[in-house]
């Protein structure tokens, strides 16, 4: 597994597609509350749905975001009647106590490996969720990353990280904190195995209606995605329905099959969300999804 001086990217496992190691995705931003267990946790979900056996790493072990939603899961599996949810595989690793910084990036690294060897010949794909602050262990995941998710509030508070913009033009003045972090973490892992990040922003909670944000927020991405190589999607909208799923554990993909909220069916607005969310997982371009399908 890399670190942040001399990346070596895991050899061991052998994945169900005859890979050497498990697909990597990335859930990353330094900023709190974009929705990156919310979605890491739907991207999951549709991926257990599809056959593929999945496992997660939380590296957030303080709040435990992904991990609390995957525990309620399975609370609500265990108690409900005639429904058995898939599961994903999940593994927390915790920030090093040591005072030491080497000594504690050593241990974190170590840590790091060692629930990834844990899963890697258990799973095809390891959806790793990072926390909203920059830290050694957001680092090393980003540069083990096959694909990077960045899910970004439709705003420019969120874009701040991405990109300096002129506030007169709205033109991109150049990379900020959060790319240039990106950037060396391609760097490296070109270095370790001549391997790419497909790193792909996710745009959260878009509105439905034309406003002049949007439209300007639209512009800058563009502008990003030619300057730094990246692409933009839609993510999850503005739905309460994301945050009720949150207490059981549940997904969009889980509610026909649980029968809706309380019993009650899926109303449109819940098949819609469904939807968005299966856009979201197919604009991922995921290569192994592509391989499976074939």
């Amino acid at each position: 597994m890399p670190d942040t001086n001399n990346t070596t990217m895991p050899e061991k496992g052998t994945s169900s597609e005859g890979s050497r190691r498990p697909y990597l995705i990335v859930l990353g931003n330094e900023k709190g509350g974009s929705g990156k267990s919310t979605t890491a946790m739907h991207i999951v979900v549709a991926l257990l749905r599809e056959g593929h056996r999945v496992g997660t790493i939380d590296l957030d072990a303080r709040q435990k975001s992904l991990t609390r939603y995957i525990e309620n899961r399975r609370a609500y599996s265990a108690e409900a009647q005639d429904l058995t949810l898939p599961m994903p595989i999940e593994k927390v690793v915790p920030k090093s106590a040591l005072r030491s910084a080497d000594a504690a990036e050593a241990d974190e690294k170590a840590r790091f490996e060692a629930a990834y060897f844990e899963l890697s010949d258990k799973v095809d794909v390891v959806v790793i969720d990072c926390p909203g602050s920059d830290t050694y262990l957001s680092r090393l995941a980003h540069t083990a990353a096959d694909t990077l998710v960045t899910p970004v509030n439709d705003s420019f508070v969120d874009l701040d990280l991405l990109a300096r913009v002129n506030p007169e033009t709205h033109a991109v003045l150049g990379p900020s904190l959060y790319s240039e972090m990106v950037w060396k973490a391609r760097q490296r892992r070109a270095v370790a195995d001549g391997g790419k990040i497909d790193w792909v922003i996710l745009r959260n909670r878009v509105g439905a209606l034309h406003a002049k944000n949007k439209e300007r927020v639209e512009t800058v991405l563009g502008e990003l995605a030619k300057r730094i190589g990246v692409r933009y999607i839609p993510g999850l909208g503005e739905r309460v329905i994301y945050r009720e799923l949150f207490l059981n554990g549940l997904t969009l993909m889980d509610l026909k099959e649980a029968g809706g909220i309380d019993g009650q069916g899926l109303s449109m607005s819940h098949v819609a969300a469904r939807h968005e969310v299966r856009k979201l997982v197919d604009a991922l371009n995921l290569p192994f999804r592509h391989r499976k399908a074939s």
